[in-house]
């Protein structure tokens, strides 16, 4: 099956940035999971935060939440601590990325921002300064 979808990731210090678009499907999960892991290697023997775009996501099949949930596994376990989703008020949004991620779990903490702003802010705070200078995406 073709995957549905885009995103586009990059790294900045000691975040993982992400922006999501479109509607997701499980194909489109497992090549953003598979992007997502290489980006972070190089963070994976210390701490590090994350910052999510989704205002453009349309949400993802139900075969999508499996990989997803695998995947936060995944990034909790290599030294995630710190994420940011960013994205307009949506209910349903809000339900499917309460069930794929925890508020908190251990040293792990997830908030949500309307504004970009705010979410830069709050990691910096948590010690994960981000400096803007964009890097190239990797985009699928």
């Amino acid at each position: 099956m073709e995957a549905h979808g885009h995103f586009d990731i990059w790294l900045d210090n000691q975040v993982v940035l992400a922006r999501l678009k479109g509607s997701w499907n499980q194909e489109m999960a497992k090549l953003y999971a598979e992007q997502f892991k290489q980006a972070a290697q190089p963070l994976i023997h210390s701490d590090w935060a994350h910052i999510v775009y989704l205002d453009d996501w349309e949400l993802g099949t139900p075969e999508f939440e499996q990989v997803i949930s695998e995947l936060v596994a995944w990034v909790i376990e290599h030294g995630l601590k710190r994420t940011a989703q960013v994205y307009s008020p949506s209910m349903l949004k809000q339900y499917q990325m309460d069930r794929l991620v925890k508020s908190s779990m251990g040293e792990f903490e997830r908030r949500v921002f309307r504004d970009e702003s705010e979410a830069f802010d709050w990691l910096s705070r948590q010690g994960y300064a981000v400096k803007r200078e964009q890097l190239q995406p990797m985009s699928a």
